[in-house]
């Protein structure tokens, strides 16, 4: 496991060493510019790779795909964000009640008067950490060694159903969510940005043109390109925390870092546990999909619609480093 969590983390250390090394040299807009880029072309593309490559075809191999493991994925996101809401009103409610007691008084100051634990744009951050995880490089990089191969297309439907609806489709409906959260009509904004988000689109088309041949140079470029946007994705996430204020940015992210590693996985091991009657490799195969990292792309969705970056990218590293801590104990507890 250290071998293939060794392998797995040296290109996130290697990029990532890279972004906090040259901050200082680029313009000050750079990393918005990038966000913004692979938000608009540089996950579009790498989705539309991917899809091309005939996944779901490839892991049937005549049997039936459970369909229990995309139910799971969503259940996962689902409680997953209710959980995030419920720690964010309980800060709220902390907050308030800390505020009666400085000004003397015995009831609940007026909340629009005052300020809210977090902005708005820290709140959507906070949820989308704790929400959107990094399924695909650290989950599918573990998932062979810790899982039976008979499970393993448990753990890949996984990482494509939480890509597809919980990254763009979650994950976004959060972020617009958030940002416009001042502005009339934003469940209608919200919509409009869920249906016309630009990596959805390309994931459909890939999936639509599996069988469609394209110029070999055409497709090897699209291959090739995947390895390019990981490596931006790293980048912009070591130029992120090169940018935070030591202790003040990292200690807002302890929280969406510990739903995300361990509050979560472990309602997801009881419910499916409990719920749908899951033992051994495939049960354990949904506890570490759902306890990976917080995902790199939530600090493209922080740049994309003005989130808080510092509050994703302290996440990123936090839930990165929590996650060995958090190995043993799963795999004991539901291995």
């Amino acid at each position: 496991m250290t071998e293939i969590l060794f392998h797995a983390y040296t290109p996130l250390i290697f990029w990532t060493s890279l972004g906090l090394l040259i901050f200082r040299f680029l313009p000050q807009s750079f990393p918005r510019l990038l966000g913004r880029g692979l938000y608009w072309v540089g996950v579009p593309l790498e989705l539309l790779a991917l899809a091309r490559q005939n996944t779901l075809s490839s892991l049937s191999d005549g049997a039936s795909l459970p369909i229990l493991a995309p139910i799971i994925t969503v259940g996962a996101l689902v409680l997953g964000s209710m959980v995030a809401v419920l720690v964010l009103w309980l800060g709220n409610s902390l907050f308030a009640y800390r505020l009666a007691v400085k000004a003397g008084v015995d009831k609940q100051p007026n909340l629009e008067q005052k300020s809210s634990w977090l902005s708005p744009a820290s709140q959507g951050s906070f949820v989308i950490a704790a929400v959107v995880g990094n399924t695909g490089f650290v989950g599918l990089a573990i998932a062979p060694t810790l899982v039976n191969s008979n499970a393993l297309h448990w753990a890949v439907l996984y990482s494509i159903t939480h890509n597809v609806i919980g990254t763009y489709g979650f994950g976004v409906a959060i972020a617009s969510y958030f940002s416009n959260s001042q502005q009339k009509n934003r469940w209608w904004k919200l919509l409009r940005e869920v249906l016309s988000v630009p990596p959805l689109w390309a994931f459909i088309i890939g999936t639509a043109t599996q069988k469609v041949q394209l110029p070999e140079i055409v497709e090897s470029g699209l291959q090739a390109s995947v390895g390019a946007i990981i490596a931006c994705a790293f980048m912009l996430t070591g130029i992120r925390l090169a940018q935070l204020q030591g202790w003040k940015s990292l200690k807002l992210a302890i929280a969406p870092a510990v739903l995300r590693v361990f509050v979560i996985p472990l309602l997801v091991g009881l419910t499916t546990t409990f719920f749908f009657g899951l033992s051994g490799d495939r049960r354990l195969a949904m506890v570490l999909m759902s306890g990976v990292p917080s995902a790199f792309a939530g600090l493209i969705l922080a740049e994309e619609y003005n989130l808080d970056r510092d509050l994703v990218a302290s996440s990123i590293f936090l839930s990165t480093l929590l996650l060995l801590l958090a190995l043993p104990f799963w795999i004991v507890i539901f291995g």
